[in-house]
């Protein structure tokens, strides 16, 4: 199910469209995933004495989370073979933190005015912005039985191509297994597919929400509380110093580009919650700008599971 629900969920992604909207935006957003990039290492060094020693693939777990969603999440646990209480671990301080988080930025516009002073942001932005992306609203075609089964074709041979490439592939123990290998290439080749006409196929986005929804349940079954109680309140702690860089990061970048806080709090959102919280921040904020949040949060989704595989990479070496 997992590599299906990758290719579905890439397909909308529009990276040409987002990019001429809301391209400032999108650097904050790049610069919020290296905050979580390098912030898990940093975060786990500082708690590390406390928890397991396979608790970096909680760290990874949780940073596909945060820069993409839950389908990185789970694609990259089962990429590095994450353990259900790892696993457990991730969805706890994944949820413990977003309770935090949400209403910080909810909050922050109210913070526009001295926020938009600090950062020096062009008054006009805002006007362009909410301007550009009244023209992304659109509605697709409705899906029909055909685009199902059109989904469902390209889906499976995406997979079965991934497989077969996988296990040719050199392996870098302990996070480029055969089995990260062919979820990095599933992403990658739904990426290509979504610059193909196959993006304009109706139904991926509703197809792919459902599947997380299976998946969701499905990993939920699986998490094993066991071992939790001990690493639990550490594990929390890192990621609320984790969660600090990485608004460090977006703050700083958007000083740096000129950037307003509307725009900053989605390219955030986009990152830690993803396509379901990051409509909810720019509805609060600009209800026009819910189009482009959308298509952000896709390119989180894009970008997540090569983010996180990376985070992981730098927790191993400080495990």
């Amino acid at each position: 199910m997992l590599p299906f629900l990758l290719v579905v969920m890439l397909l909308k992604v529009d990276v040409v469209s987002t990019v001429k909207v809301m391209g400032k935006g999108i650097l904050v957003m790049l610069c919020g995933t290296a905050g979580v990039v390098l912030g898990a290492p940093l975060a786990y060094a500082l708690v590390k004495s406390k928890l397991d020693p396979t608790a970096w693939k909680a760290f990874a777990t949780l940073a596909g989370s945060w820069i993409g969603g839950t389908g990185n999440m789970a694609a990259v646990s089962q990429g590095i073979e994450a353990s259900g209480t790892e696993f457990g671990l991730a969805v706890l301080g994944d949820n413990a933190v977003y309770l935090i988080w949400l209403p910080i930025l909810l909050s922050s516009k109210n913070l526009s005015a001295r926020f938009n002073r600090f950062a020096h942001v062009d008054p006009k932005r805002i006007e362009m912005l909410t301007e550009s992306s009244a023209d992304l609203d659109r509605d697709d075609e409705k899906p029909a039985m055909r685009h199902l089964l059109y989904l469902l074709l390209l889906g499976l041979g995406v997979t079965l191509l991934a497989e077969t490439l996988s296990h040719t592939l050199p392996e870098v123990q302990p996070v480029l297994t055969a089995s990260s290998w062919k979820i990095l290439l599933v992403t990658t080749f739904g990426l290509l597919l979504s610059a193909t006409p196959a993006r304009k196929i109706p139904g991926s986005h509703e197809l792919a929400m459902a599947l997380v929804y299976l998946f969701v349940a499905n990993m939920g079954a699986r998490a094993s509380l066991a071992g939790l109680k001990a690493q639990a309140l550490w594990f929390v702690l890192g990621a609320y110093l984790w969660i600090g860089l990485h608004g460090f990061f977006c703050v700083l970048a958007a000083r740096l580009f000129h950037v307003d806080v509307h725009s900053t709090a989605i390219a955030s959102a986009a990152n830690i919650g993803g396509a379901a919280s990051a409509p909810v921040v720019a509805a609060h904020h600009n209800p026009k700008l819910v189009p482009v949040s959308i298509l952000m949060a896709l390119i989180g989704y894009a970008i997540g599971t090569y983010g996180a595989f990376a985070a992981a990479w730098l927790c191993q070496l400080v495990a």
